[in-house]
């Protein structure tokens, strides 16, 4: 545990660690940089900083891959994580099927994406996906990497500094972060998927230089995140930008949350194919109906964008109609 790391070291090797975790996570946002770039960012002496990377190399969280060019003086040498150095576990809960995944420090896949049938309510999820972790275990390369936690993306609403998904119907069931630390036997952080999914924007994609920004989870259900002031902005409990359950239709549809007419029941994916088999079944004359008249279940989100893309005019008809019902 960490607190038992701080009780346990003195001052110095406590501010020695602290600046090690600083160095490594500079690292892993920069991917490549050199001792001076360090210096000049934690605004610490380059002995200092040479020092701290030395060490680190030596224990083989850091390597050397090259040096800059230099027209004199010591010449500067690049620096970048150990790709076995860290490792976690990547989870992607999902409203009918899980994905599990193990990521070394570079970002990188280092085996195959594992699917496992079940959702959030499924009792038996969180031993499902530890029996996959297990057997990728035994097959794949990721066994010379450090794996230092598990990742959770879940939908709902979700209390991550305590690990609890309020979404799940069974109580019990609801100290998510709890059961999978019981499982894996790591550190386990437990997120909202649009939260999730706008951290991942902010840190690698296109929300990286952005210091406000709103993200839109567009899937079988909705989620909304929110960057603020270059921060994920989770609100006073955690579930700020929550707006997939905001009540639209007075007489609306039953959703899942227990009310009715929520902006989620109209604006979904679910929404979307539920419309789109209903349209089918109608016999409307579209690709959509060529393709899938005898099997309507098997209609898949992606088959109704391509098509579209084809000029299909149904589909096309589908996703505005979605599109108009989420600027609802």
């Amino acid at each position: 545990m960490a607190t038992d790391f701080y009780t346990q070291k003195s001052i110095g090797e406590i501010k020695r660690h602290n600046l090690q975790m600083q160095i490594l996570g500079l690292l892993y946002r920069e991917q490549q940089t050199t001792a001076s770039f360090l210096s000049k960012t934690l605004n610490l002496s380059l002995p200092t900083i040479r020092n701290m990377l030395d060490s680190l190399t030596v224990d083989s969280l850091v390597e050397v891959i090259g040096n800059v060019k230099s027209k004199g003086g010591r010449i500067p040498l690049i620096y970048q994580l150990n790709s076995n150095a860290y490792g976690v576990v990547a989870i992607e809960v999902g409203h009918y099927f899980s994905k599990l995944v193990v990521i070394d420090c570079h970002n990188q896949n280092v085996c195959d994406v594992v699917h496992v049938q079940g959702d959030i309510d499924d009792s038996a999820l969180v031993s499902k996906l530890f029996d996959a972790y297990h057997s990728i275990k035994l097959y794949s390369s990721h066994e010379k990497i450090n794996i230092v936690g598990v990742g959770v993306s879940a939908p709902g609403l979700i209390d991550a500094e305590n690990g609890t998904n309020y979404t799940i119907k069974e109580v019990a069931y609801q100290n998510f972060s709890q059961r999978f630390e019981s499982a894996f036997g790591l550190p386990v952080l437990v997120e909202n998927d649009a939260r999730m999914q706008a951290l991942g924007e902010l840190l690698f994609g296109k929300a990286r230089n952005a210091r406000n920004a709103l993200v839109v989870n567009w899937n079988w259900g909705l989620g909304m995140a929110t960057i603020h002031q270059g921060q994920i902005y989770s609100g006073s409990v955690g579930f700020a930008r929550e707006f997939s359950h905001i009540r639209v239709l007075r007489d609306g549809e039953l959703c899942e949350c227990g009310k009715t007419g929520c902006l989620q029941t109209i604006a979904s994916l679910r929404y979307l194919l539920k419309i789109a088999r209903e349209s089918i079944q109608e016999g409307v004359v579209s690709q959509l109906t060529q393709r899938f008249s005898h099997n309507p279940d098997d209609l898949k989100p992606s088959d109704i964008v391509a098509c579209a893309l084809r000029g299909d005019e149904l589909s096309l008809m589908l996703l505005r109609k979605v599109s108009e019902n989420l600027a609802w």
